[in-house]
């Protein structure tokens, strides 16, 4: 009995030491539970307004890769406009637009004009940055009475992305030729890894070029702007057929042209051969006539031999 009593005691003890593991264990968690989930919410909280309107990464997955942010005021788009006015003074309007084109962070990229009495015609190109494109446009069309007005947008957002891709490989590229190449050995690994070295230098450089060349183009919006004076016409350029029909076109048009130029030549030269070449042609025909008669041959009859009778 008093064995079964110590064995007894000795179960409850261990028994009780094991409860109390585990809920000291149970405790820790749940304590460390909500320290956890205080940063994780805090961090959240810190990410919201950078990824606002983007997905949550499921669950168990790595969230280390991010997508890139594709939200419509982050995203690269080329603005193209064109508008046509016809004003009273065409030099006084286009003072005006240099000045709203200053206004408006923006420089003139090309100006071109034609003089004449009411019929002068100013085409001035604008670069302008790309938040301030529809408060330019709407400017210059206060200026007179717009005739005319095209607006185009290209979406450039995915080559912008892919070449930032790109050109972060190229990079990582670089460095790791590099490295290789400090560790050349002898002097034909030196030549073979200056030279990939090299191709690889030149291929981020046109990357990058490219990049700068969208960058330029997002950054700064082009407005073609044409002035009309009152008595200007606007000629309507269509575009030629192509085929055996534009050929055909376009060989009618030089031929006319061709008969155009060949009866002006012969206008211009129809007097001087009328003033020049009669009188030349007179004194040819009489001079020929006069010769022919003096060479005139004098025939004299023969006589006849008689005739003998038997």
């Amino acid at each position: 009995m008093r064995k079964r009593g110590i064995i007894a005691a000795l179960l409850a003890g261990l028994l009780l030491a094991g409860c109390g593991a585990d809920s000291s264990d149970s405790s820790g968690n749940s304590a460390a539970q909500p320290a956890m989930g205080g940063a994780e919410g805090g961090a959240a909280a810190d990410r919201a307004p950078a990824e606002a309107g983007a997905a949550a990464p499921p669950a168990g997955k790595d969230t280390a890769a991010q997508a890139p942010d594709l939200r419509i005021d982050q995203r690269s788009i080329i603005y193209t406009g064109s508008i046509t006015i016809r004003v009273q003074n065409v030099n006084d309007e286009a003072a005006k637009i240099t000045g709203i084109a200053a206004g408006a962070g923006g420089f003139i990229g090309g100006d071109e004009r034609h003089s004449g009495d009411g019929s002068s015609t100013a085409t001035i190109k604008l670069r302008i940055p790309a938040d301030k494109f529809t408060a330019v446009v709407d400017q210059v069309a206060g200026l007179g009475d717009e005739e005319n007005r095209g607006i185009n947008t290209e979406d450039v957002t995915e080559a912008v992305v892919d070449l930032d891709a790109r050109i972060d490989v190229q990079k990582a590229r670089v460095e790791s030729g590099k490295r290789l190449l400090a560790e050349a050995k002898s002097l034909d690994d030196l030549v073979m890894l200056e030279r990939e070295v090299a191709t690889r230098e030149s291929d981020l450089a046109s990357l990058e070029a490219k990049k700068r060349r969208l960058g330029d183009l997002t950054s700064l919006s082009t407005i073609t702007v044409v002035l009309l004076g009152p008595n200007a016409t606007v000629t309507d350029d269509d575009d030629d057929p192509a085929g055996f029909l534009g050929g055909l076109s376009n060989g009618w048009n030089a031929l006319v042209a061709s008969l155009g130029v060949l009866l002006t030549v012969l206008g211009a030269l129809l007097p001087w051969i009328v003033a020049l070449g009669l009188p030349a042609w007179a004194i040819i025909h009489l001079t020929r006539r006069y010769r022919r008669r003096d060479t005139t041959p004098v025939v004299t009859p023969v006589a006849e031999a008689p005739t003998s009778t038997p």
